[in-house]
């Protein structure tokens, strides 16, 4: 990630007085954007799974009611954000490493570490980040394309393919019967397909419009697979099917 790019970050502790303080570290630190400030895991965890833009980093409470800090990690939706973790417990660190957390906060969090965590969460996004030049894939017919996959090209015919969904660097493309890994990202893949007929819906989703069987409350049927339709995609893409 470019460092010109803001970090957006999402708070969650259940203490009020822990919140507003990070809040306040987040508006004193430059190239830092906050998306919201949440009480709990279950709605942060709602909030991530429905918002269209990505969100950077988490900076988690552990010890929460309902859910714990350490319970939602591993619930993440994909591309997961960089995760740092903050509680009054240092005993706590192990676990949170076993999770490859970004970093480990002990309340009461100073500034100048709460500045050195937004550096190593700057520094795992640079070294995540794709490469600039990322494998394209290579046209081989009307509706197949040659993709790379586990270093092998292979020969796949788009019509199969329900819909794309992002996986961090990644993108897996999905058929009714298989799911292909390709190294590319969601971005550049959809810069670089061929067919009209493939709609970005959500920031994690790009669809094959073609084998769409249904929609109803803003969730695409294809197959036997649900795809969302994110907020800021609904408008143009619903304008986007009347028009094919």
């Amino acid at each position: 990630m470019p460092n010109s790019t803001p970090l957006r970050c999402v708070i969650i502790d259940d203490n009020e007085i822990n919140r507003l303080t990070l809040e306040h570290y987040v508006e004193l630190t430059e190239k830092l954007e906050l998306a919201a400030s949440l009480p709990d895991a279950p709605s942060a965890l709602a909030f991530l799974r429905s918002t269209d833009e990505p969100v950077d980093v988490l900076f988690l409470d552990i010890e929460m009611p309902h859910l714990s800090g350490l319970e939602l990690v591993p619930l993440l939706p994909t591309p997961a954000p960089e995760v740092v973790l903050v509680t009054s417990h240092p005993n706590f660190a192990v676990d949170a490493f076993e999770l490859r957390v970004t970093d480990y906060l002990v309340k009461p969090v100073d500034y100048a570490r709460f500045l050195k965590a937004v550096e190593r969460v700057r520094e795992q996004r640079r070294s995540a980040a794709p490469a600039p030049t990322p494998e394209t894939p290579v046209t081989a017919g009307d509706s197949e394309l040659f993709v790379k996959v586990n270093n092998k090209l292979i020969r796949l015919d788009f019509n199969e393919v329900l819909f794309i969904e992002a996986m961090s660097t990644y993108s897996i493309l999905v058929t009714e019967s298989q799911k292909h890994i390709v190294y590319i990202t969601l971005k550049a893949l959809e810069e670089r397909l061929p067919f009209a007929h493939f709609r970005r819906v959500h920031r994690s989703y790009i669809v094959n419009t073609r084998r769409i069987d249904s929609i109803q409350d803003n969730m695409l049927q294809l197959g036997s697979y649900e795809v969302p339709i994110g907020k800021s995609y609904a408008e143009d893409f619903m304008r986007q099917l009347r028009g094919l």
